[in-house]
């Protein structure tokens, strides 16, 4: 920093603190709401309620004339009408820098790991996405590790896909093994809205010393105001931003985005949106387009997304689910009879795709990747009649391949949580089984 700049900057610092401290005050509090008064903030705003070291902070949601609709940051007790209510004088902010890596942070960008303080620029985690015209192509492959994921639902870099499926089916099980298997420089992993008890468990036994070394974690457990909640994820993707815009490739991985849409409707509703599709109000569905596209390539680097998306009811149409299929460039299914069968990764593959797929592989791999998919949409159409013992050797050629290899379709589609598996492995193990006769 040079004298000029060093001299400018500590102007601006006394010229801040000589301002005169505008104070308002809480006027109201209801469900998660708080109104506040006689204070000047714009929405975004983050407010600080009360003095001292137990002060509360909220951010300010809704205007309505010179009345604030707040959203705190924790629980209100303590809070009452009157409480003095300063400005911070701005939105959410976070430390971003080299030293994140390795680092687990809470849902609002501070450490929870017991590490030394944060260092780094403090920036806001709102960002516009690049623009359409500056981002880079997705024409290049990003490995993740997972066989079934590399040949039959190929992932490019700066490409980004949901992992939809209901509770209990494997989704963070996958995550660890993408997180511990690819190629990408540095990962990112939000965490929202998951129980307390699988943090640790995720941390130290999925994600393990070697994941957590090249990684970034951000936590909102469940019982998290549902604004942490909400802004976990954007203090995540921020992070991802900073690294994408040094030249890295970043893989971001959220858990789940069905939780943040969640978190956005309980603070939608708090203050005073109307419901819409399914008690989701319309910012929900702004919220997700705005998250979602965020994540790509930009002008240099870029951010490989991978989003979970939690259907309810196992129901793949519901309106998350829907809306988030609609916006990402992929989805990877995952079938709750596979798990229950012990198949894992539990891919349903015939019914997942990824949209850049073309782009990414060779005329062989993807000539490959057809025919296992034929044998194995053939041999769905023939398993119930095979269970039954009526189906007739001969009817269906296609069906009759399959039949005879299916035990090594099945083995190719399985992997060990531990398995580490090269894309050349990937892709020979395939050949062989789609030129087997």
């Amino acid at each position: 920093m040079t004298m000029t700049d060093l001299f400018r900057h500590r102007m601006a610092a006394a010229v801040k603190a000589a301002q005169p401290l505008a104070r308002g005050k809480v006027t109201g509090a209801v469900g998660l709401r708080v109104t506040v008064s006689g204070l000047e903030a714009r929405v975004g705003d983050l407010l600080r309620l009360g003095d001292g070291p137990d002060a509360l902070f909220a951010e300010v949601a809704a205007l309505d004339g010179e009345r604030l609709s707040c959203l705190p940051l924790g629980p209100l007790a303590g809070i009452g009408a009157g409480t003095p209510v300063t400005s911070t004088g701005g939105p959410l902010r976070v430390p971003v820098g080299p030293d994140l890596r390795g680092r687990i942070l809470d849902g609002l960008g501070r450490p929870m790991d017991g590490g030394p303080p944060l260092r780094g620029e403090l920036v806001g985690i709102e960002a516009a996405p690049p623009s359409a015209m500056e981002r880079q192509l997705v024409d290049a492959p990003m490995p993740l590790g997972v066989r079934v994921l590399d040949t039959l639902v190929p992932c490019g870099r700066g490409q980004r896909i949901g992992i939809f499926a209901g509770s209990g089916v494997g989704k963070s099980s996958l995550l660890s093994m993408i997180t511990r298997g690819t190629s990408a420089e540095v990962n990112v992993v939000a965490l929202v809205g998951e129980r307390g008890r699988e943090v640790r468990e995720f941390i130290e036994h999925d994600l393990g010393p070697e994941g957590l070394a090249r990684s970034v974690v951000v936590i909102a457990t469940s019982d998290a105001a549902p604004l942490v909640r909400l802004r976990a994820g954007a203090v995540a993707t921020r992070i991802a931003e900073y690294y994408r815009d040094e030249g890295a490739d970043v893989l971001l991985l959220m858990d789940s985005v069905t939780r943040a849409a969640m978190a956005q409707r309980e603070v939608g509703l708090s203050v005073g949106e109307p419901p819409a599709t399914r008690g989701y109000p319309p910012s929900v569905f702004a919220m997700l387009a705005s998250l979602l596209e965020r994540a790509g390539p930009g002008a240099r680097g870029s951010i490989t997304g991978l989003y979970t998306v939690l259907v309810e009811g196992d129901d793949h149409n519901e309106p998350i689910a829907d809306a988030a299929r609609s916006i990402l460039d992929g989805h990877i299914v995952l079938d709750r009879k596979l798990a229950t069968a012990g198949h894992f990764p539990a891919v349903q593959a015939l019914d997942s795709i990824s949209r850049v797929a073309n782009r990414i592989t060779t005329p062989q791999q993807r000539a490959d990747a057809t025919e296992l998919r034929r044998l194995m949409a053939a041999h769905r159409e023939v398993r119930e009649l095979v269970e039954i013992g009526a189906y007739v050797p001969g009817t269906n050629p296609e069906a009759d391949r399959a039949n005879a290899i299916w035990p090594h379709i099945t083995a190719f589609l399985r992997q060990d949580l531990d398995e580490r598996v090269t894309p050349e492995q990937a892709w020979a193990a395939l050949h062989a089984i789609a030129t087997a006769t």
